[in-house]
């Protein structure tokens, strides 16, 4: 596919995946390509993934594990793009919404409002419980700050591997890239912990995930730095100096760079020591601002977050503009 092909079916994916989502209904009938994909994932997991094999032989079953999923996601979107795109408008429209099934502005919107709107309207119950559909973290550990800061720091994080990424590897790679991209975020987001079952077999998908991220990780901090120019209030001074000084100190080598971006732009201070079921990581704070956040913190990153997600739009939609400028 043509780079100015990929372009413009990117800026239409990001345009109706923003007006319409994924319908629930479509969802409970036929599911969605992510959960297909952890399907694949979790036979491989069963397959390939032996107790009983050394660590050696368990990190080799999961670059093994890597390489079917990645070649068979690969194949799939391949074939269906050389079947559509030869339909001229129609294919590409197709195309453009298939696409926009593995972008999730919307969604992740909704997610991260409903926690703003369980701490307004259910208290510190209500902000926990909704604050539990996104992060990892044990709810309960979590005051009212704490709860909003877990939402502010998915917002960002997931900006990036939920937004930012699939939109950036679609363009250069059509819908191959997107789906290769989504297998190897869902495969390190299964199999990518350090636990005693995944260690060892889900080294190769947590490594590749850390690899294909880091464009996109850059990409979506410089989105927030400039949309917090575009906000009275936000910083963008303040969360440029936070993306130097705190992004390298996560532990992740990607997350910190969207973390320290929000926590700068809204002077404050996010990740920090959190608390994984009952284990407690002593992560570095990310920004010098203020660690007491609520729920109008959660709406005031939810405005820069609509506003990154349109000059992520206007970035793609000029791109294609151009590139059609240069070849035609």
């Amino acid at each position: 596919m043509a780079l100015s092909d990929s372009l413009l079916i990117l800026s239409l994916a990001l345009a109706a995946e923003a007006a319409f989502g994924y319908p629930h209904r479509l969802y409970t009938w036929i599911g969605h390509p992510v959960t297909w994909i952890g399907r694949l994932i979790k036979a491989l997991d069963r397959s390939l993934n032996r107790e009983t094999w050394s660590f050696g032989r368990r990190r080799a079953a999961g670059i093994l594990a890597l390489v079917i999923l990645l070649t068979i996601t690969g194949l799939a979107a391949w074939a269906l793009e050389r079947l559509l795109l030869p339909l001229g408008i129609i294919g590409v429209a197709v195309l453009a919404l298939l696409s926009g099934t593995l972008i999730a502005q919307r969604s992740l919107y909704e997610h991260v409002a409903e926690v703003s709107r369980g701490l307004r309207e259910g208290g510190l119950d209500g902000g926990r419980s909704a604050v539990s559909m996104i992060v990892g973290r044990n709810p309960q550990s979590l005051d009212e700050a704490g709860v909003s800061r877990a939402a502010i720091e998915s917002l960002a994080e997931n900006f990036s591997d939920g937004i930012v990424a699939p939109a950036f590897w679609l363009g250069l790679g059509g819908l191959p890239g997107a789906a290769l991209y989504k297998a190897t975020n869902t495969a390190d987001s299964m199999t990518g912990h350090r636990t005693p079952r995944h260690e060892a077999f889900g080294w190769a998908a947590a490594r590749f995930d850390d690899l294909v991220n880091l464009p996109a990780s850059r990409l979506t901090a410089l989105l927030i730095i400039a949309a917090a120019a575009l906000h009275q209030g936000a910083s963008p001074q303040g969360a440029w100096r936070a993306v130097v000084r705190d992004a390298s100190h996560h532990r992740s080598p990607n997350a910190g760079w969207p973390e320290a971006a929000m926590a700068g732009a809204l002077d404050l201070r996010l990740a920090g020591p959190r608390v994984y079921g009952d284990v407690r990581v002593e992560d570095r704070w990310m920004g010098d601002g203020c660690a007491q956040a609520n729920a109008d913190d959660i709406d005031r990153a939810l405005a820069l977050y609509r506003t990154a997600c349109l000059l992520l739009f206007a970035l793609a939609a000029g791109s294609a503009f151009v590139t059609w400028l240069i070849v035609r």
